[in-house]
């Protein structure tokens, strides 16, 4: 759970540098690019490539083609047909793409980890909430493409640790993810990118260098890490956590107006989650 806790508190502090520094001023598949670039590097002194499974090898650049390339395709193209709001509504759908994934892979249906899921995302959308158009369809379908990818590395990485046991550290059997993600992150930059928006500030280039390093490089890591060591229904619920910690770091750093009682409602919702999801396994 702390490797899990610790990223949420990292990623939702992150996701505001990008809203701050980032958004609408660098061009976003350069910011994705730098990102996995810089991750790439950190990784890439640590990596084993002999003495490791070929199929795990494989598997975790398959992981992170789509829990970082994908996901964030879809994400930013997903800004192009829905507002931000509709956008973060959206992903709170991610615990239930978790539990459904976990649940075809190991050939079982788990009721408890659906019911958190659910009751998790119940109390991020309450928070979310902020009106949807009536044309959302593509931008929704996105979305769901982009949550299912994202649900569907962590899951699958959390497989691929129990199908290949090793002697090898995970941080050393890592680097493989970043590969995976270059792999569809930079044809998108060179597709769509646009180079008159580069960063142009000391303050951008350090938010990337933040990006990249900290909530990329480690914040992958030790999410996926955590995935390993924690249940489908506790990671289903954590996926949602950032969202009321997010905007309360939203709050207190950027003074954002936020509706306090639903964020103080759907914060408790989320948190009731973790306590169905832990009263299941004891049922079990």
């Amino acid at each position: 759970m702390r490797y899990l806790i610790f990223v949420t508190l990292l990623w939702a502090f992150s996701f505001n540098l990008i809203g701050a520094y980032l958004a609408g001023q660098v061009d976003s598949y350069f910011a994705v690019l730098t990102r996995v670039v810089l991750a790439g590097l950190v990784f890439l002194p640590l990596t084993r490539w002999r003495g490791v499974a070929p199929g795990f090898i494989a598997g975790v650049t398959l992981v992170g083609a789509l829990q970082f390339g994908v996901t964030y395709l879809c994400l930013y193209l997903s800004f192009n047909v829905l507002t931000v709001a509709e956008v973060l509504l959206f992903t709170v759908l991610t615990p239930l793409h978790v539990t459904l994934i976990d649940d075809a892979l190991n050939r079982r249906f788990n009721p408890w980890a659906l019911v958190a899921a659910a009751v998790a995302v119940f109390g991020a959308g309450l928070i979310r909430y902020d009106g949807v158009s009536s044309d959302f369809l593509g931008g929704f379908l996105l979305m769901q493409l982009a949550n299912f990818t994202f649900a569907a590395g962590q899951v699958g990485y959390k497989h691929l640790t129990r199908r290949y046991p090793s002697d090898i550290p995970l941080h050393r059997r890592f680097g493989y993810f970043f590969l995976g993600a270059l792999v569809v992150v930079l044809p998108a930059w060179l597709l769509f990118g646009n180079p008159e928006k580069l960063p142009s500030t000391t303050s951008q280039w350090a938010v990337l260098v933040w990006m990249g390093v900290l909530a990329t490089a480690l914040g992958q890591f030790c999410w996926n890490k955590g995935a390993t060591l924690v249940d489908a229904g506790t990671l289903a619920v954590m996926n949602n956590m950032a969202v009321p910690v997010g905007l309360v770091l939203n709050l207190v750093f950027w003074g954002t107006k936020t509706n306090l009682l639903l964020l103080t409602v759907g914060g408790l919702i989320i948190l009731a989650s973790l306590g169905i999801n832990r009263l299941g396994r004891q049922t079990a």
